[in-house]
């Protein structure tokens, strides 16, 4: 714009008019040199008032921007609709309600823990095999996962770092903790559980939760709300963390039960409290990791398309010490069926520690059988709807009582539910209730678990998926609008 300004008063006569301006009268001359002034002076004006409007523009922008938190990682999420359900405008705030502060903890609680997996390895062998590439374990490749990407060999229980991994790639983290709906505890709980679960009293397993509570309830940000906004996720079975209420006294450590934490929101594997406490179950990780969304929807495309040789399968070991257990009587009808196929998991075999069998039975499989085990959820079964198998469950407590942010509240649109007790007394044939169902029911449960399978997912935390929403999106949602609510009615907000 100086440019354009000096340009004007620089400008000089065209040639061959400066005698004739020599020859006017002296009246003639100023009349001229008024009307000149006159011309100048209106460009000058219009372009002095566009450089303040330009400069008055960029000034208020800066200053909207100065007032957004900064984000944690540089950035803010544009994907987002607003928490108000409108479409938004070019002057809202994509992240307003969804920010979430990370706590830095003292590395005690977390890297150490991984650091010192080697000493682990006498209770939870090959730790830090199934730890190392941000929680997802050994690359998998071959198989019936030919020419997939983002499989893993993933353990069960290896969600603290997952989670952790996948919260990085936030885009709505701020270093402004007053700005924060809630505030997350990167505490490997679960982990930290595997290390002492053997050979140590209840003061050793409880030391560095009570440690993690001290810590906390010091912060400033505990004192906004005692805790309510905070979350922390321990990538086990919510009993696992209730020492005192289990019926093995001996068994895990006290974390959820500690007086301090009563209002911090956990989220766990499954749950102890079925949503009337503070765990909250969420799906187990899987050994499919996504990268990109492409991944997620040829992924769907391929298992849509699969050959159900098998009507049934099973993969599990019996529990020929509890009486509870019915996964004796589901293996003895399955082995009678030449409808069903099994992967048996009995000591020494190594058939269900492959994860490429393992998706080949579910991938070739019309119902999976889910029978409680140890509790009363299973990662196979998420496992057998990632491939697309619809799951058959025995008990309430194994999946409808559970994970309700993940699957539907309309359990029969994917699942198939046989009571416990017909099958205990050997008055039921799982195949006989299954042949029941129409095949065209049957198609339409198995898209509905193809469409459920992004839901159940945990993305590669090494990437971000751009519109595709995983386990750990809807588990943030959850997680969110739960703080959200009031001390009163946070208790049994999960079913709601």
């Amino acid at each position: 714009m100086r440019y354009a300004l000096d340009r004007v008063h620089s400008r000089s006569p065209p040639a061959g008019t400066q005698p004739l301006l020599g020859a006017v009268s002296r009246h003639q001359k100023a009349a001229m040199i008024k009307s000149s002034s006159a011309a100048v002076s209106r460009p000058f004006f219009l372009l002095v008032a566009a450089a303040a409007l330009w400069i008055l523009t960029l000034y208020v922008r800066l200053l909207a921007l100065m007032s957004v938190p900064v984000a944690f990682t540089g950035r803010v999420s544009s994907s987002l609709v607003p928490d108000d359900g409108s479409n938004g405008s070019a002057g809202d705030d994509p992240c307003r309600g969804r920010y979430i502060y990370v706590h830095d903890l003292p590395p005690r609680f977390n890297s150490d823990i991984l650091r010192g997996c080697a000493a682990a390895n006498d209770r939870w062998a090959g730790m830090c095999e199934d730890v190392r590439n941000s929680g997802l374990g050994r690359p998998l490749s071959g198989g019936a996962l030919t020419g997939a990407t983002g499989w893993y060999a993933t353990h069960q229980f290896a969600l603290d770092a997952i989670f952790h991994g996948r919260l990085r790639q936030y885009g709505c983290l701020t270093n402004d903790s007053s700005a924060a709906a809630a505030v997350f505890v990167p505490f490997y709980a679960g982990f930290e559980f595997a290390r002492h679960v053997w050979g140590y009293d209840d003061a050793a397993r409880d030391a560095a939760s009570l440690d993690l509570a001290r810590w906390l309830v010091a912060r400033p940000e505990w004192r906004r709300a005692g805790g309510r906004d905070h979350f922390l996720v321990a990538g086990r079975t919510g009993w696992d963390f209730r020492r005192d209420s289990y019926p093995n006294a001996t068994w895990g450590t006290n974390l959820f039960l500690l007086p301090a934490l009563e209002n911090v929101t956990f989220i766990v594997v499954e749950t102890a409290t079925m949503g009337w406490g503070n765990d909250l179950a969420v799906p187990y990780p899987t050994y499919f990791h996504p990268r990109t969304d492409s991944d997620v929807l040829g992924w769907q495309r391929r298992i849509r398309s699969s050959d159900r040789w098998w009507f049934m399968a099973f993969v599990g070991a019996a529990r020929p010490n509890d009486p509870r257990s019915i996964r004796s009587q589901v293996m003895s009808q399955c082995a009678a069926s030449p409808a069903c196929r099994q992967l048996g998991c009995a000591f020494g075999s190594a058939q269900c520690h492959s994860p490429a069998d393992i998706m080949v039975l579910f991938q070739s499989s019309t119902f999976c059988l889910q029978p409680p085990g140890d509790s009363a959820s299973r990662r196979s079964t998420f496992d057998a709807m990632v491939a697309g198998c619809i799951p058959v469950f025995f008990q309430p407590r194994s999946a409808y009582l559970q994970y309700r942010w993940h699957l539907p509240r309309d359990h029969a649109t994917y699942s198939v539910f046989i009571p416990v007790d017909g099958v205990r007394s050997g008055n039921v044939t799982v195949e006989a209730e299954l042949r029941k169902i129409p095949p065209a029911a049957i198609e339409k449960m198995r898209e509905e678990v193809i469409k459920l399978v992004p839901r159940l997912l945990y993305a590669d935390p090494r990437y971000k998926l751009e519109t595709v929403k995983d386990a750990f999106d809807v588990t943030v949602d959850g997680v969110l609008e739960r703080v959200a609510e009031t001390g009163e009615r946070q208790m049994g907000s999960y079913w709601r």
